[in-house]
């Protein structure tokens, strides 16, 4: 056999890129919006985008109730906590939050799923971080076809 490396799956660190590699906009804005509505704003963010106008980032969970399980109130306070004061590492926020490490580890890591967290390399030590100023969590309801005529009427 060869010690040769061999060829692997990429994991999810090779897509995410380095927040320090990215330009991030100032806004991450959380929603919960149908797939049609969603699908129409990342549409538009896109033709913004192109004509060079400044657009957020954007989550989108269609199921509110998805959206409420991710962002218990434990883990907004772990968000908020990294953005006004990024962490050196996973047990320093958990020392600081006076949490169990692995809870903050797990929190964090979900987070990052949903490109929400980052994690910067620190020799042995991960440091979490938010790369954006500004995280707004929008959950719009009402009648059906209320908020199309709406805006259409002003614009």
């Amino acid at each position: 056999m060869s010690n040769e490396p061999t060829d692997t799956e990429p994991t999810h660190d090779d897509f995410t890129p380095d927040p320090d590699e990215v330009e991030y906009p100032s806004t991450l804005r959380i929603t919960s919006l149908p797939a049609e509505q969603a699908q129409a704003a990342a549409i538009k963010r896109a033709e913004q985008w192109e004509d060079g106008e400044s657009v957020p980032h954007v989550v989108n969970f269609e199921d509110r109730a998805r959206l409420r399980q991710l962002l218990t109130d434990r883990r907004m306070e772990l968000l908020e906590t990294v953005m006004e004061q990024p962490p050196e590492s996973i047990r320093g926020l958990a020392s600081r939050l006076d949490r169990d490490v692995h809870d903050v580890h797990d929190d964090l890591h979900l987070l990052a799923e949903y490109n929400i967290i980052h994690f910067e390399a620190d020799g042995r030590a991960k440091k979490p971080s938010v790369p954006y100023d500004t995280v707004r969590i929008e959950v719009e309801f009402g009648l059906p076809g209320g908020d199309e005529s709406e805006s259409t009427a002003s614009a």
